[in-house]
């Protein structure tokens, strides 16, 4: 889709506790929505299927600009963030720039702490997963 598009729409993955991986999109019923609607949507679905013990895991890809360690200025990005509900929670981030040719040009990936926010927690005690990168 970069390649072709230069962008993407968000989409994802679920694994049910069965391991079996699903495919997920967003539709908004509109033909071209923001990214932010999408993205609200498959995490609603996602804390929802979480929320009701269907959902082992979840991953959700989006197009993002971010800075990079050791880095100043922003670059393009695909995000991933990936949530388990055992209490992983990473967001990897894989920087890459368009050539002229339309060429996808990677940079090195690096990873941060997730948000946790699609498996609540019903302890305000449980651990929540540390990122080594």
């Amino acid at each position: 889709m970069l390649e072709q598009h230069a962008e993407f729409f968000p989409y994802g993955a679920t694994m049910g506790l069965d391991g079996k991986i699903t495919s997920v999109a967003g539709d908004t019923g509109d033909e071209h929505p923001r990214s932010r609607e999408i993205i609200t949507l498959l995490k609603r679905g996602y804390r929802e299927q979480g929320a009701s013990g269907k959902l082992l895991a979840c991953a959700l890809v989006y197009d993002v600009r971010v800075v990079p360690p050791g880095r100043t200025e922003k670059t393009d990005a695909i995000a991933v963030d990936l949530d388990h509900r055992d209490g992983m929670s990473v967001t990897m981030y894989y920087p890459y720039k368009i050539g002229s040719d339309k060429e996808v040009v990677s940079g090195e990936f690096f990873a941060t702490q997730g948000r946790d926010d699609i498996f609540l927690r019903t302890k305000p005690d449980q651990p929540r997963s540390e990122i080594n990168p």
